[in-house]
């Protein structure tokens, strides 16, 4: 099935990916999809989520198949944006799928992925914590290499803190890498609700209170968050996490 551009943003959890898609959002030329590879991961009838969602939060449509299919029949009319994150999708990787798409990466330092996680987590009252592959350091890695082995050519990284610190840059950057116009009115948004995003449980104010209150991608300084202020829980996927995300890191694309 042919068609026009799909652009893919893989992320981390708790890495502003969610920001990011709502500026694309507003540029008003792409349909845009959030996270629907993982409605399937989690919610579908293949899911291969390490926890089972109880039956009301079941959605037998969702298949992997469907959804990879609504995306190619969207791109027939429009350019395609998807923010996902690479574990939902690593048995899809094949050369169709990988080939469709135009690739690209939001990164942030897992010291900062796996405090914001922590703090949501003790909202939502997750107690049984997380399997390591669901953070996604680990398959945006393997994604990575994957990529540059087919192409010969490094996929368009940016990282989180570079993006907050300086989001017209980096944004027009991204843009310029991909082959888009960059759209200045795009940063900026009335703060309110974000239905289009909410979709396993639904809680906004665990989720994306962040998001529903702010209005645009405004320069934020960035704090340090020190490892070893983590949860022992946490604290020992840090090491590993940080291995895979330095590899991207050293390869993000910076402000012109």
């Amino acid at each position: 099935m042919n068609g026009l551009p799909i652009y893919f943003l893989w992320a981390t959890p708790r890495s502003t990916s969610t920001a990011f898609e709502w500026m694309m959002r507003q540029r008003g030329d792409l349909i845009c999809f959030h996270e629907p590879f993982g409605m399937a991961w989690y919610q579908g009838p293949e899911a291969r989520a390490p926890r089972p969602v109880p039956p009301n939060r079941q959605r037998r449509e969702a298949t992997f198949e469907k959804i990879w299919d609504d995306i190619q029949e969207a791109a027939v009319k429009s350019p395609v944006f998807v923010k996902d994150m690479p574990h939902h999708t690593d048995h899809l990787w094949n050369e169709e799928f990988l080939g469709r798409i135009t690739h690209t990466f939001l990164i942030r330092d897992p010291a900062k992925v796996l405090a914001s996680l922590h703090r949501s987590y003790l909202k939502a009252g997750f107690e049984e914590g997380f399997d390591a592959n669901e953070i996604s350091f680990g398959p945006q890695r393997c994604l990575f290499d994957l990529l540059q082995s087919r192409s010969g050519s490094l996929p368009i990284v940016i990282d989180s803190d570079d993006l907050m610190e300086s989001p017209e840059k980096m944004v027009s950057a991204y843009c310029n890498a991909i082959g888009i116009p960059f759209i200045q009115e795009a940063l900026s948004w009335e703060p309110g609700k974000r239905n289009e995003v909410l979709w396993y449980d639904g809680n906004e104010e665990i989720w994306h209170a962040s998001l529903r209150d702010s209005s645009g991608l405004k320069p934020i300084p960035r704090k340090y968050v020190d490892p070893a202020d983590l949860p022992k829980n946490l604290a020992s996927h840090y090491e590993a996490f940080l291995g895979h995300y330095n590899v991207l890191y050293s390869n993000r694309l910076l402000p012109d």
